[in-house]
């Protein structure tokens, strides 16, 4: 059982994860994600079964379409793949049982978020409450899990607060200096400046963060996501590139860390 517990999970997040590449092309387009049923985006033929395989199909057509031959995106592959790897990995950690399942899928509605973040620089409301939602149901105590998605969530909001009144005050000092530079340019400016330094689904994912691990956990989690979001951080700055980072693929990623390492990171750090 132990050696077939990953091998089944496996198998089923791939699956689940085919329907999720549908979700991640179709929601954010404002298209229904049960019709019309799977085709090609090129010629837009129907997609027979054996076309819907996950990972095996694209290998066999070899990244083409079938009938008219034009590319596959090999997030198709991918997305399927890491999905597979999220229910795998999260059944070696708590087995197979009815919580394990909803953390994994909770992991990979967040894995939809964080590449719809990546690609239109904002997430769908319906994927994250369904996540925060499923996310509660994610420890024996529901009421301790919806108490710690509460004070996380409040937390973040307050510093969304906090750090949005601090990029806003050091833009509006830039804009200052620039007016007193070149006066004509006050038209071009508005009175008030208030920039959102983090948008409100990142609010709705430590909501979540919390109920699926606690407090110690949570913060540990955010921690690692601003380690890792903070290379890319000073790639923008240094090459001057204008780009929005969203914040959910971090937080995603050290979410999971802390979720599959979690007494070792609290041990590290003397909380435990």
């Amino acid at each position: 059982m132990e050696l077939y517990s990953p091998i089944m999970a496996f198998i089923l997040g791939a699956v689940i994860g085919s329907f999720i590449n549908v979700v991640i092309l179709r929601l954010p387009e404002g298209e229904s994600v049960v019709y019309p049923a799977s085709h090609c985006p090129h010629c837009r033929e129907p997609l027979r079964w054996w076309h819907n395989i996950p990972i095996i199909s694209w290998l066999l057509l070899r990244g083409r379409c079938f009938y008219c031959s034009s590319p596959i995106s090999i997030q198709y592959p991918i997305v399927e793949l890491l999905t597979g790897l999220l229910f795998a990995s999260i059944s070696l950690k708590g087995g197979l049982s009815l919580q394990s399942l909803v953390v994994a899928l909770v992991f990979t509605l967040l894995l939809a978020l964080s590449l719809i973040d990546l690609r239109f620089k904002a997430v769908p409301d319906s994927l994250n409450l369904l996540a925060l939602t499923l996310s509660l149901f994610s420890r024996p105590n529901i009421v301790e899990a919806l108490r710690d998605a509460l004070i996380m969530a409040g937390a973040f909001a307050l510093l969304r607060f906090y750090v949005s009144y601090y990029v806003s005050k050091r833009e509006e000092l830039w804009v200052r200096r620039r007016i007193e530079e070149a006066p004509w340019l006050r038209d071009y400016y508005p009175k008030h400046i208030m920039v959102e330094a983090m948008g409100e689904g990142d609010i709705m994912v430590a909501g979540t963060i919390g109920a699926v691990v606690g407090i110690q956990l949570a913060i540990v989690a955010i921690f690692l996501a601003a380690l890792l979001a903070l290379p890319a951080s000073l790639y923008n700055r240094f090459a001057k590139r204008e780009l929005e980072l969203p914040f959910i693929p971090f937080l995603s990623l050290g979410f999971y860390l802390s979720y599959l390492f979690g007494d070792q990171l609290l041990e590290s750090i003397g909380l435990v």
